[in-house]
């Protein structure tokens, strides 16, 4: 088989994922923060390694600003909800996941203005046009740092520039990128960073964080048992706590942890491996007839290493399933989530078949992923 479906989840992860998640399950799997036996304060004690390797990785200060979560979709969902409130205004684009435009549409009901500005054809966002969209009750811009699409890295910095200049808040869905591009946020200081454990990070599914940087004031959006202040019934304001009600996913975080120690040791083979490769392959698909590229036209283009894609008038669902059936090739076919993004750049009628590279995609993979296109597209 070959896995080319890393931007919905990676496959496989590190064998030390597997191991920390094993090891976890069974000698220390208790309730961390809620007993003080040793296996409790043992969970506690791994929970909080894995949130300083996150605040190390994206070069953050205090670890306890790293919140954990589900998955992204739960920390976009807290972010946008814990800071907007009636009457604020919120920028964001037309290549944003759901886990962003979903929860916007529903807070539309709840007197927040939203401001969805257009990407380019190839699936950019220009900065002026963020510019123009700003207005006096701006609270937000929220953005995604690469689109699930196409793979376009956005101006993340130019951006939070003019966010910073004006005093509005910076929201960035590094779902694509964390784990895969070097965020530096003391070097690009957003206010709030949502990102999956699951994907670039290599860690297991039901995994997430949310950066909240300090000073910053979300409202909950769940209220629970916490460990700490058990004597009041209002929800503490000690951070984490206060957004994380509930016993957390030990195991998962556990692993999530292995999986962000084995990024921090081979981030840069991991980036320079998906560069070559995803260059090598978008350059042999431009020369298959009847293939049809979406994205930078330019193969140097910065970008991440996920490539959309359709053959001739084949719809996306039948190239994928017989990718899947006869080449035991795994892609994403369809609208991956992103409506707008796909009305964007001309495919919402049948979406695209997207394949996206992991840490361990091979070049023999891609040649033989390559010669399976061709096959397909000799035949339609």
């Amino acid at each position: 088989m070959i896995y080319l479906d890393n931007a919905a989840t990676s496959f496989p992860k590190p064998e030390a994922v597997y191991r920390a998640v094993e090891r976890c399950m069974r000698t220390f799997a208790a309730n961390p923060g809620r007993s003080g036996h040793k296996l409790a304060l043992q969970a506690g004690r791994e929970i909080y390694l894995t949130r300083e390797a996150a605040a190390e990785l994206f070069h953050v200060s205090d670890p306890f600003r790293m919140i954990f979560t589900a998955n992204a979709t739960e920390s976009l969902n807290l972010a946008l909800k814990g800071i907007l409130q009636p009457g604020d205004h919120v920028i964001t684009s037309s290549m944003e996941h759901n886990s962003v435009l979903r929860p916007l549409s529903a807070l539309k009901e709840h007197g927040i203005m939203v401001t969805i500005v257009p990407c380019t054809r190839q699936g950019s966002l220009e900065p002026d046009a963020v510019q123009a969209a700003i207005q006096p009750n701006t609270r937000l811009i929220a953005v995604t740092h690469a689109s699930n699409v196409t793979g376009t890295i956005m101006p993340v910095k130019e951006i939070m520039e003019m966010a910073r200049d004006r005093q509005i808040l910076l929201l960035l869905d590094a779902s694509q990128t964390a784990g895969i591009l070097d965020i530096d946020l003391a070097e690009c200081p957003v206010d709030l960073l949502a990102a999956p454990g699951h994907k670039g990070l290599l860690g297991p599914q039901g995994t997430g964080l949310l950066y909240i940087r300090e000073g910053l004031h979300l409202k909950t959006m769940k209220e629970g048992g916490t460990g700490s202040r058990s004597e009041e019934l209002t929800q503490p304001e000690l951070i984490p706590d206060r957004y994380e009600s509930g016993t957390l996913n030990t195991p998962g975080i556990v692993g999530l942890g292995a999986g962000i120690q084995y990024v921090k040791s081979h981030r840069a083979q991991i980036q320079e491996r998906e560069t070559q490769l995803t260059r090598f392959f978008l350059e042999e698909l431009k020369k298959v007839k009847g293939v049809i590229l979406y994205g930078a036209d330019d193969v140097n283009a910065p970008r991440t290493g996920v490539v959309s894609m359709n053959i001739g008038d084949l719809d996306s669902c039948e190239a994928a399933c017989r990718l899947d059936q006869e080449f035991d090739i795994c892609t994403r076919p369809g609208l991956h989530c992103a409506p707008l993004a796909h009305r964007t750049i001309g495919t919402l009628d049948r979406g695209t078949v997207r394949f996206s590279i992991g840490f361990e995609t091979t070049e023999a993979e891609m040649i033989e992923t390559l010669d399976a296109i061709r096959q397909i597209a000799s035949h339609s």
